[in-house]
C-alpha cells in the first residue's frame, strides 16, 4: 500500500528521476535515509518498474508522432501484439473499447517514415484494416 509520502516521492521522480536524493529529502521535508529506503522499498515492490530517459520538448516537437487504430483478426490478436512488439517506432500499444481493437502510439523523423511505418503495420498479418491520425500538437503532457 502506498502512502501519501509514496505518491510524492513518485510524482517527484516522474518530473525529474534524476534529482539527487539529497534534492529529493529538501522537496518532501524528510531526510535523505527516509527517500532511500522508500525508492528501494518501491522499486522492490515492483512500483518502480525502471527509469527511462524523457526528450526535451524542442526534440519531441521534431518528431511525428500518431495514433494508429488498428481492426483485427480475432484468433490472430496475440501474433499481432508480438509483431508490433518488435518495432521500435511503435512507443505504446493499448486494447480499446469501441470500432477499433487496438491503438498504437507511434513516433518517426519524416512524414516518409510514418508512411512506411503504417504501411509496414498495416501488411501484419492478422490486421484488417488501420486509421491513422498525425498528432498536430501536443497541448500538455504528464
Amino acid at each position: 500500500m502506498m502512502d501519501e509520502l509514496d505518491q510524492q516521492l513518485l510524482d517527484a521522480l516522474q518530473d525529474n528521476a534524476r534529482e539527487p536524493t539529497a534534492a529529493l529529502a529538501r522537496r518532501l521535508r524528510v531526510s535523505r535515509s527516509t527517500v532511500q529506503s522508500r525508492i528501494q522499498r518501491l522499486e522492490e515492490r515492483g512500483v518502480i518498474a525502471g527509469y527511462t530517459v524523457r526528450l526535451s520538448d524542442e526534440t519531441a516537437r521534431r518528431m511525428i508522432r500518431a495514433h494508429v487504430s488498428l481492426n483485427l483478426s480475432p484468433k490472430l490478436t496475440a501474433a499481432v501484439v508480438q509483431a508490433l512488439k518488435r518495432i521500435p517506432e511503435v512507443r505504446a500499444l493499448h486494447a480499446i473499447s469501441g470500432a477499433h481493437d487496438l491503438i498504437a502510439v507511434v513516433r518517426t523523423g519524416t512524414m516518409e517514415e510514418m508512411d512506411a511505418l503504417i504501411d509496414r503495420i498495416g501488411a501484419i498479418d492478422g490486421i484488417e484494416r488501420t486509421t491513422s491520425s498525425i498528432i498536430m500538437a501536443t497541448k500538455f503532457e504528464r
